[in-house]
């Protein structure tokens, strides 16, 4: 398969989508779509998840209800199978918390004519300075 070379909207196309189902506690149970049910793995904040129903758990298990998230930056690459592979950086805010800046990285594999998150891995930028 050659590489995608619709990579850079689809990466930001996909992230628009996530992030829109993701921060309505309503529309979050949608997410699943997004995952296989035995080949996606997520990595939230150093807990390795693999396959859809254990990834929903996480985030269907998620306290906060209100999240206020900015996107400072999005980028992508092509990958050789078809795949895009995707970093958001960015700053979130739940409920009351104080912001913190977050990283996330997709990788989007092809199927059909979709794609399904293989890897999702997540992680606040908060630092231990004592």
């Amino acid at each position: 398969m050659a590489l995608n070379l619709q990579y850079e909207a689809i990466g930001k196309g996909f992230v628009q989508q996530y992030y829109a189902l993701f921060d309505d506690p309503t529309q979050r149970p949608n997410l699943v779509n997004m995952y296989n049910i035995e080949s996606s793995f997520m990595t939230f904040e150093g807990v390795q998840l693999q396959g859809s129903v254990k990834i929903m758990e996480k985030l269907n298990g998620l306290s906060f209800q209100k999240i206020n998230r900015i996107i400072t930056a999005v980028d992508s690459q092509p990958m050789f199978d078809g795949g895009v592979l995707i970093n958001v950086l960015g700053r979130l805010q739940a409920d009351d918390d104080p912001p913190h800046a977050f990283s996330q990285v997709f990788c989007l594999k092809p199927l059909g004519n979709s794609f399904y998150v293989q890897h999702d891995l997540f992680r606040l930028g908060i630092h231990d300075t004592a």
